[in-house]
């Protein structure tokens, strides 16, 4: 009797081991990577516009501005235009220093935490030629 309740037992604690590593694997899975992705100031065929114009990404994403044709430019956040019509928001997405040279770059991180959304940006320069872009963070 004692032989069979001491296997019992290791068959128990083997299974209890196997269960812990097989479920640590979810737990410590890596989520999903942020991505970058690249907005061209100024288009290729020298208008004044983003390049692409919308794009939608997800919380924690990386957007890389490139100055590309016609400067200057920058990055400029509507702080009326974003899901919590915030100013800090809008400042704290946004790049108010102009790039004068093309092929210069600069990068807004969305926080992990960024509400859902649409959020409008635009060049400060260019703003009354329609250079005017729009951000979609999903949910």
């Amino acid at each position: 009797m004692k032989i069979i309740a001491s296997s019992l037992r290791r068959f128990g604690l083997a299974l209890l081991t196997i269960f812990l590593v097989v479920s640590s694997f979810a737990v410590f899975a890596p989520s999903a990577a942020a991505e970058t992705y690249t907005v061209k100031l100024g288009s290729d065929k020298g208008m004044l516009q983003f390049e692409p114009s919308k794009l939608t990404i997800k919380p924690g994403d990386t957007i890389e501005w490139l100055n590309n044709k016609v400067p200057p430019h920058n990055v400029v956040f509507d702080s009326a235009k974003n899901p919590a019509k915030s100013a800090d928001v809008a400042k704290g997405l946004s790049h108010k220093q102009l790039m004068m040279t093309p092929g210069q770059k600069t990068k807004t991180t969305f926080p992990a935490d960024t509400p859902a959304g649409e959020y409008t940006f635009y060049c400060e320069p260019h703003r009354g030629a329609g250079m005017i872009g729009k951000v979609t963070v999903e949910g």
